[in-house]
């Protein structure tokens, strides 16, 4: 009946310290490498009742390697309904303020019936789980569905990939799933040319576009490759593109799921025709109820049962749907969503900063980085390095701008709004 929270190991203590106040859990559970973070934590902490250690040492707290104290019967079995919250995953936002997705049993559930029988995931497939549990595809790309069907998930600490291409070639591998970034990575590793994946039914990649010239060389090795689409909002599963269209849709995620309902619409709501670009809006019984405690957010996020994504996407005569880009105000640097907002507002609370903006850059292998954009306030006296070095000890290394220009003013639209769109055609206009 506990209600899961994930956390964010790359995220800063400052960073935890907002999601854990917002999320109010009565338990905290950590493994020993993170016990400094806990252990900085702890004065922030209103509503935890129980700090419990997974393994070895655990000085004053409770641990699950003892188990004195602990109940020695099975607790009864839980009241629970498919509405009932399953876990909260914390996704950033245009206001830069992380929220809590809640996903339900039903939500999971639901991912997991559409994955099985439009994928065809059975008994005999096998896959790693490499991606982090406090993203959504952790549980729900392959582990749910496996787990349903009887099939096989391997455990894995991280992404390594001397064990990735070990897994590939002795694990008894059929599916897999990365981002970008790793398997660029795997294509520049020495393995990578006489690595075998014949035994490899599916590999897709998530979390960000993927670069034509990857996919291609998966394609060259008979493997079938394929883009996915998926959200913290929608449970992480939306698209099946068959194998027989991959060489010819090359930049679609192909149909909607079974039980999923897609369209997409105009600014002013509505619904556009084929070949028309504008908002991808999702709707089945795996999208989110909403936001945890933010019913404005919710309200603003899913209008009359349909989740508004903030992608731009289009279909085609066939049904097939391309994902343009993002009309939220964000990006992606190797899988991780940044949120210029959030750095936006750091950066405006350095005493020398008296305006900035952050726009993303394209960057060889992340994908896309940040680059600050600053205009100093008067009589400061800034550089780069010293920026950066304040951004580090205040948020995650991996939404640190790469760069920073220094500008005399950062140009407006019309009605006073910050023109990004001029500073990413300029590249910030570096000085």
């Amino acid at each position: 009946g506990i209600i899961l929270q994930n956390l964010n190991w790359r995220l800063t203590v400052h960073e935890l310290e907002g999601i854990v106040a917002d999320g109010e859990p009565k338990v905290l559970m950590y493994s020993p490498e993170w016990l400094e973070n806990v252990d900085a934590l702890r004065p922030s902490f209103t509503t935890i009742e129980h700090i419990v250690a997974m393994t070895g040492e655990a000085g004053s707290d409770r641990s699950l390697a003892e188990r004195d104290g602990f109940p020695s019967h099975n607790p009864d079995r839980p009241e629970l309904e498919m509405d009932d919250p399953w876990g909260i995953y914390y996704t950033g936002g245009t206001t830069g303020l992380p929220k809590g997705a809640i996903l339900t049993h039903g939500n999971i559930t639901w991912n997991s019936v559409n994955t099985i029988s439009s994928w065809g995931i059975h008994g005999g497939h096998v896959a790693p789980l490499q991606l982090p549990f406090f993203h959504v595809g952790g549980p729900n790309i392959f582990l749910v569905p496996l787990v349903h069907t009887g099939g096989k998930t391997i455990l894995c600490e991280g992404f390594d990939l001397d064990e990735t291409f070990d897994l590939i070639e002795s694990g008894g591998l059929t599916h897999y799933v990365a981002v970008p970034t790793m398997y660029q990575m795997m294509q520049a590793h020495p393995r990578w040319d006489d690595a075998d994946f014949s035994r490899l039914e599916l590999v897709i990649s998530g979390g960000a576009p993927c670069p034509l010239p990857v996919m291609e060389k998966f394609w060259e090795r008979g493997i079938d490759f394929k883009m996915g689409y998926g959200l913290t909002e929608a449970a992480g599963n939306n698209f099946w593109l068959p194998p027989e269209d991959v060489a010819r849709k090359t930049t679609s995620v192909g149909h909607p799921l079974f039980h999923i309902d897609m369209k997409v619409i105009a600014e002013d709501g509505t619904e556009l025709g084929d070949g028309e670009e504008g908002e991808l809006l999702i709707r089945g019984p795996h999208v989110t109820p909403g936001y945890w405690r933010r019913p404005e957010a919710t309200a603003e996020t899913i209008v009359d049962g349909w989740l508004h994504t903030g992608d731009i996407a289009r279909r085609d005569d066939e049904g097939f749907y391309t994902v343009i880009g993002r009309s939220k105000d964000m990006f992606i640097s190797g899988g991780e969503n940044v949120y210029p907002a959030e750095i936006e507002s750091v950066l405006s609370s350095h005493a020398g900063v008296a305006e900035a903006a952050v726009i993303g850059v394209p960057h060889e292998t992340w994908g896309e980085v940040g680059k600050a954009c600053v205009v100093p306030a008067s009589g400061a006296d800034l550089d780069e390095a010293g920026l950066l070095a304040y951004l580090t000890e205040r948020i995650a290394k991996y939404k640190v701008p790469r760069s920073v220009a220094f500008l005399d003013e950062i140009p407006k639209t019309a009605i006073g709004k910050m023109d990004k769109k001029l500073l990413a055609a300029d590249e910030g206009g570096a000085s």
